[in-house]
């Protein structure tokens, strides 16, 4: 019956507890006199705290750098294209600088997916552009087909 734990012996592993260093108590502690705290200065003094991030009164880090939200810089060069874009447009072979003549994406884009909303009744071959999953099975059962982007 030794083996089984009991509340009234329950205590921390050998080891696991160590006294607290206890400053300011003497020459013999190695933390007397200043009590670890240096010599002279604001923080050496009772009551002598700053708020976190303060730098003496230059302007702090958090408020030197710039702000900037959530928007990635490269925003503007993709761009997504429907179905029924696509349907609307008179050339069968489609890729980024037919989608730019045509107005359906900005001058800057680069890359562009196409995904799957609205309708697509006729064959497109696309060049250079991705699709999604459901994009690319609408393509493929009106007859067209997707070529990798380069």
């Amino acid at each position: 019956m030794e083996d089984t734990i009991r509340l009234n012996s329950l205590q921390p592993a050998d080891g696991a507890k160590h006294a607290k260093r206890r400053v300011g108590r003497g020459i013999g502690s190695g933390l007397g006199k200043t009590a670890g705290r240096g010599h002279k200065g604001q923080k050496s003094r009772s009551g002598g705290f700053h708020k976190v991030g303060f730098e003496g009164g230059q302007m702090p880090l958090q408020r030197r750098l710039p702000k900037r939200g959530f928007k990635p810089l490269n925003d503007h060069l993709y761009a997504e294209v429907r179905l029924s874009d696509l349907e609307k447009l008179p050339v069968d072979e489609i890729d980024v600088q037919v989608l730019k003549q045509a107005g359906v994406v900005g001058q800057q884009v680069r890359y562009a997916k196409v995904i799957k909303s609205g309708e697509l009744s006729r064959k497109v071959v696309l060049n250079g552009l991705s699709a999604t999953a459901g994009a690319k099975a609408a393509i493929e059962a009106a007859g067209g087909s997707l070529n990798a982007a380069a």
